[in-house]
């Protein structure tokens, strides 16, 4: 399958207008990567974004970046798909750094799906593995970006939003593809699976498993870096009760883009074909009656 191009967001997208639409594929690093966080998403990902962040890791890649903040990036994103799980094309250091060039840390979806990618490609950067109670864990996934990568309002703006038309197909094609076929029934055996993996391939010194409420200390012991001062509270973000929410208004904001663009559009072909008529009936009309 032909990769998709990009394309500018519509200037009639005003209700999303925190999106932007840089295109990744002209862009190159700028800054060194420095942190691999690994962990599956809801192990706390947000939170140590947020926290990556404060200790100066800037940018920090999460699936945010995807969905809400630049969208064509998941033009991107389901170019290493198709490379990964479909043998089309290739995906190496070169596309990564075009990617988050402009990121020093990385944590999420879908940058767990390329680990073994990542770890060889930076081979430099630390690695953070964020983790909980697989159970509590699958109850959380199941409720939050399972439902999201499954909804059907979400399918439906994809037919028609500039953003949502990338963000589905690329999410879609990662959760089917990490999770073979199945999250339900495959997710707690391909989360044992994939924390094995990643432990095989990262050497002790360079590894630190992380579960949140251990607070700054070992994570900025790990990194090397002060912890912050002034007894600043550790992040927590992104909780579960408001995800679908959240989700929710975002479909609802890119359904009005939508509306609104079929407006203007219709608007100005309305008012084009009117005008054509009226100065139709005024030469020919005017002709007709000489």
């Amino acid at each position: 399958m032909a990769s998709q191009p990009y394309t500018p967001k519509p200037v009639t997208d005003i209700f999303t207008p925190g999106d932007t639409d840089i295109n990744r594929r002209e862009c190159r690093r700028v800054v060194p990567m420095r942190v691999l966080a690994l962990g599956l998403g809801r192990t706390g990902t947000a939170s140590l974004r947020t926290a990556l962040k404060e200790l100066g890791f800037d940018d920090c890649y999460h699936m945010m970046s995807a969905s809400v903040e630049n969208p064509p990036d998941c033009l991107m994103w389901s170019d290493a798909l198709a490379a990964k799980y479909d043998g089309q094309g290739t995906f190496g250091r070169e596309q990564w750094d075009q990617l988050f060039g402009h990121c020093q840390a990385i944590c999420d979806w879908p940058c767990v799906a390329f680990a073994k990618e990542l770890i060889e490609a930076y081979p430099e950067a630390k690695v953070l593995l964020t983790t909980r109670d697989v159970d509590s864990w699958h109850a959380s996934t199941m409720k939050t970006v399972h439902w999201r990568a499954t909804e059907p309002e979400l399918r439906l703006a994809a037919k028609f939003d500039w953003a949502a038309s990338m963000y589905q197909p690329m999410l879609s094609k990662f959760w089917t593809s990490f999770w073979q076929g199945d999250f339900e029934k495959n997710g707690k055996r391909r989360f044992a699976e994939y924390y094995a993996e990643v432990r095989s391939l990262v050497p002790a010194e360079n590894l630190l498993e992380y579960k949140m409420g251990e607070g700054w200390q070992p994570l900025c012991d790990f990194l090397e870096v002060p912890v912050p001062e002034g007894g600043k509270k550790f992040p927590r973000t992104n909780d579960t009760d408001g995800f679908v929410d959240r989700c929710r208004r975002r479909n609802r904001m890119q359904m009005l883009n939508v509306v609104f663009r079929a407006t203007v559009v219709g608007g100005s072909f309305a008012a084009i074909v009117f005008g054509a008529t009226l100065s139709y009936r005024r030469f020919f009309g005017g002709r007709g009656r000489a």
